[in-house]
């Protein structure tokens, strides 16, 4: 195992494993129609999990805050866009481009809002009276999340809620045995504006430097007259916009959902994020690429395995890498 790390480090490094992974699920399937079709598959389920992940990422390597309701963020996304895209099924069903994006962007827009306002209640009631208190983070932020899934049931009903897809994301791009879903390639790309703009902020802008130093040595921070304690709501708040976000993509993606649906992409995000590397950026999106490849790969080569293939993953990663492909600090 030691000797295959070193020519992974050799050529090219750690962001070269996605197309490793792919490469060898390549000979393994055999057939490049079929293997196209789960490779975007993958990469686009990649891409909603990271922005899921990504929120998380930074509250937890960034801020030390163990906030198991983070899944509470992307169920409430993925419920409000589903309600605003029933609202405007006329223009979601409409033959006008114009109108199934403005109500696309109606239904994302509207959950990340509600992600914004939430996220700074949440920061400012429950996570602030337990800041350095790991035990009594996991206890209260584990509440805040039954109590939230108790609100969604009281407001959308226990029944799965179908989640319609607008117009132009529908259907599927043919190029001669390869099937590849508009929805799919949609996904690929928000995922990819959002990974750009969080590196550029996190890594080129004066805004990006003082979280990172706040991280490093609040107090020197604060002596030199910055406000920490506010950048870091905001980083909470930008952690949960981009949560509900997910959530809402998520949503399209499935068709149909359910009150669990943030519980049961929890640990998905919990392992992408150990798999990446705290507070890191770069390695969310590393780790959910890895996972989304995986989990589509494993289920078409052994459907039996598919549930077990990211602890695996995540196991194997470990073992390699204790603290992650790209954590941001050791």
């Amino acid at each position: 195992m030691n000797l295959i790390a070193t020519q992974i480090e050799r050529f090219g490094g750690i962001n070269l494993l996605p197309v490793l992974l792919a490469v060898v699920a390549l000979v393994l399937i055999g057939v490049p129609s079929t293997w196209l079709t789960l490779t975007v598959a993958g990469l686009a389920m990649g891409m909603m999990i990271f922005l899921m992940a990504s929120g998380l990422s930074l509250v937890f390597g960034l801020m030390d805050v163990l906030n198991f309701g983070h899944s509470a963020f992307i169920s409430f996304g993925a419920f409000i866009a589903a309600s605003v895209l029933a609202a405007l099924g006329s223009w979601v069903g409409a033959d006008n481009i114009l109108l199934n994006i403005a109500a696309l962007f109606a239904a994302i827009s509207a959950a990340t809002l509600f992600g914004l306002v939430a996220g700074w209640f949440f920061e400012r009631v429950i996570i602030k009276p337990v800041y350095r208190d790991h035990l009594r983070q996991i206890l209260i932020t584990m509440g805040a999340l039954i109590v939230a899934e108790q609100i969604i049931l009281a407001i959308w009903g226990g029944s799965p809620i179908s989640v319609p897809r607008p117009n132009f994301l529908s259907g599927s791009i043919i190029l001669g045995d390869v099937s590849i879903e508009i929805y799919r390639l949609f996904a690929f790309g928000l995922g990819l504006v959002v990974f750009l703009g969080l590196y550029a902020v996190l890594n080129r802008t004066r805004i990006g430097l003082l979280v990172r130093a706040g991280v490093e040595n609040r107090e020197m921070v604060e002596a030199l007259g910055f406000r920490i304690d506010r950048l870091f709501i905001g980083v909470f708040m930008l952690g949960s916009a981009l949560a509900a976000m997910g959530g809402a993509m998520w949503a399209g993606y499935e068709t149909l959902i359910t009150a669990a649906i943030g519980s049961e992409m929890m640990i998905i995000v919990f392992i992408v994020i150990i798999i990446g590397g705290l507070g890191s950026i770069e390695g969310t999106l590393l780790g959910a690429l890895m996972v989304g490849l995986m989990g589509n790969y494993v289920a078409f080569l052994a459907p039996k395995m598919a549930l077990a293939s990211n602890m695996l993953l995540m196991m194997a990663i470990l073992l390699w890498r204790p603290y992650g492909l790209r954590p941001a600090v050791k």
